[in-house]
């Protein structure tokens, strides 16, 4: 089946859910983290699916290729956020793992993704 949409991509709608986990959860940290590990965390969440969309809109499967790089890059970076929020007690250690199992599916189907376009360059 050929995907028409970067909404038709289950990787896509994972890491929708990701940014809105993402979201509730930094809903909880305090006000003077405004600026500083809630706007970095959702940033990077947001980037995860950002970057997913915009590398399916571009023409060449090389393009592709580049912003699901640049998507498991942001993926880790809110990862390392999360990681940190649990150290400063901000971020209990059970909504901890849920959050990383949730972002460890993203990144395999990332992964999975990126294999089977670059088989698809050989």
């Amino acid at each position: 089946m050929k995907v028409k949409s970067y909404r038709d991509l289950e990787v896509w709608q994972k890491s929708i859910d990701l940014v809105v986990e993402c979201y509730r959860t930094s809903e909880r940290f305090p006000p003077r983290e405004i600026y500083g590990l809630t706007s970095q965390l959702r940033r990077a969440a947001i980037s995860v699916a950002a970057n997913i969309a915009e590398g399916q809109g571009r023409e060449h499967t090389r393009e592709f290729l580049h912003h699901l790089a640049i998507a498991y890059g942001s993926l880790m970076e809110a990862e390392t956020h999360l990681l940190i929020a649990a150290r400063l007690s901000l971020l209990p250690e059970a909504s901890l793992q849920a959050l990383l199992r949730r972002s460890g599916e993203v990144g395999r189907l990332l992964n999975g993704l990126i294999r089977a376009l670059k088989h698809r360059l050989l």
